[in-house]
């Protein structure tokens, strides 16, 4: 479980409101990019359970991911397919992110982002690697934005299920990869991205 010890390092400073901000959805060959941003205060509970949500479970996930969003500010932001064909992968990533920071109820004083420098966001932001196992905000905004975008799929994927999207959230299994050679691709999946161009009839 995280508590807030990397937040007090910026509360110690005189920062009031934090906003963690992370995305799901760079690699897969489908879907949209998804990211969640999460506000802190110093006064704001660790909550049980948080951590990087690769190590949670999906009902551990949805579990937490209904705490925090009753618990604390929160905001989304989405950049679609055509989006990410657009700008390219990494653009629409900061445009997702930007989405999300935007639509807070709160203007952030310090703005954390997991992995590296994000130039593309425009907006003054501390990068820490490993973030979403070292920041509870972060760790918060992971795992909103895992399940948000796991469900999206696994509704994608009642109106497209020969992709098996409820299984492999967009991303570029065999499975994934031999649907796409038989059935070619769906509105939902990325052109831009070199398997799909190459497995695709266009």
């Amino acid at each position: 479980m995280l508590d807030l010890a990397v937040e007090r390092t910026f509360f110690a400073r005189g920062a009031r409101l934090i906003a963690g901000v992370d995305e799901v959805g760079r690699g897969p060959w489908a879907g949209p990019v998804i990211a969640a941003a999460v506000l802190v205060g110093p006064e704001t509970p660790a909550l049980a359970g948080v951590r990087d949500s690769k190590q949670l479970t999906r009902r551990r996930r949805e579990q937490l991911a209904a705490v925090i969003v009753s618990t604390l500010p929160y905001a989304l932001g989405a950049a679609s397919t055509r989006e990410i064909d657009r700008l390219n992968v990494r653009r629409a990533t900061a445009l997702a992110m930007r989405r999300a920071l935007g639509r807070l109820p709160f203007a952030a004083d310090v703005v954390l982002v997991d992995g590296l420098p994000v130039p593309e966001l425009g907006i003054a932001h501390e990068a820490l690697v490993g973030g979403d196992a070292r920041s509870f905000a972060i760790a918060c905004a992971s795992i909103v934005a895992k399940t948000v975008r796991d469900r999206l799929m696994r509704l994608l994927a009642a109106r497209y299920p020969v992709y098996g999207w409820e299984r492999n959230s967009g991303y570029g299994t065999p499975g994934h990869r031999a649907a796409l050679e038989e059935a070619g691709p769906s509105p939902h999946h990325r052109r831009s991205f070199g398997p799909v161009r190459q497995l695709s009839l266009f």
